[in-house]
């Protein structure tokens, strides 16, 4: 029982459960308290996020050497096809389902949020995408200087929650990689490569959601669902945004607002009900950006050993 209570995952349920709860019953001055901490430590996280790309993937892509470029190429493409894959997916379901709901909007209950006590700005660094360009470039300047899934899903359960507390694949980053290295049919030099490039331009989860989503706020709002070819050209070009959106909090709908207002037509109200709704759900969509991170680094892991690519030592220095 002891260690049952004192394994990651447990721990994470019991921080939900306490924020649940003190979320009912504290006062604005605790609630100021503790939403000033949660902007506090946020804010630590993100300043991290680039300085644990540049340590994981930089050094991943000199060890790999010559299959550097390779392996990223086929890192891109997974996480293209897979996002359109989700996109899709949902497109279909989005038909199939949607018309046939009875969706009523409703925010009766909910609690206004106390201003901070203080609002410390500790920004990066440099941008996520920054960390990403440097360290593809800082790996290729050193460069020139089948197995069961389950084995991985398994591990993922700290990673899964932590991402549903966090909405953020980047904040989630660390203990899906503790959760990857668990798993035996993963190869580590590509986990340290790929679960850390994937957290940045692997959205399967947000993508899938913000189509969905995309497709009832078109009904609730304009009394019909989009065309079937502006849908179909949505989920490619929003692929292609998901790669370059940040791994935080509503990155996807932020990089892609762009496209909703301009492929679907969405006018202020469209936007702003979209921005609402994806963000009460955006917990669950991250959970899955987290856990098919895990999956394509399999896939990844099934590529290399095909083309018999061979596992780097971590104790290997260029």
């Amino acid at each position: 029982m002891k260690n049952i209570l004192g394994s990651l995952p447990a721990r994470l349920l019991l921080g939900v459960i306490a924020g649940i709860l003190v979320g009912l019953y504290a006062n604005e001055a605790l609630m100021q308290v503790i939403l000033t901490l949660k902007n506090l430590l946020g804010s630590l996280i993100i300043f991290c996020v680039p300085l644990i790309i540049i340590g994981f993937i930089a050094p991943s892509i000199t060890r790999l050497g010559q299959h550097a470029s390779t392996m990223l190429r086929v890192a891109i493409t997974l996480a293209y096809v897979s996002s359109i894959g989700a996109a899709f997916f949902a497109m279909l379901s989005g038909y199939g389902i949607i018309p046939h709901l009875n969706i009523v909007s409703s925010v009766d209950g909910l609690k206004e949020l106390p201003k901070l006590l203080f609002d410390l700005k500790i920004d990066p660094i440099m941008s996520v995408m920054s960390a990403l360009v440097f360290s593809v470039l800082f790996g290729v300047a050193g460069i020139y200087a089948g197995a069961n899934p389950m084995e991985v899903l398994k591990h993922y359960w700290p990673a899964y929650i932590t991402a549903v507390g966090t909405m953020s694949s980047a904040a989630t980053l660390a203990v899906a990689l503790e959760c990857a290295r668990k798993s035996k049919v993963l190869r580590k030099d590509l986990v340290n490569f790929g679960i850390p490039l994937f957290a940045n331009i692997h959205l399967c989860g947000s993508v899938l959601t913000e189509v969905f989503f995309v497709m009832t706020v078109s009904q609730i709002l304009y009394g019909a669902l989009p065309e079937l070819g502006t849908m179909i050209l949505f989920c490619l070009l929003l692929g292609i945004f998901a790669i370059g959106a940040p791994g935080v909090p509503g990155g996807t709908v932020m990089a892609s607002l762009g496209l909703i207002i301009s492929v679907l037509g969405f006018d202020a109200t469209g936007t702003a009900l979209m921005l609402t709704i994806f963000a009460l759900q955006d917990s669950f969509g991250t959970a899955c950006n987290v856990t098919g991170d895990g999956a394509l680094t399999l896939a990844l892991t099934g590529y290399a050993e095909k083309n018999d690519i061979e596992e780097v030592n971590e104790a290997s220095i260029l």
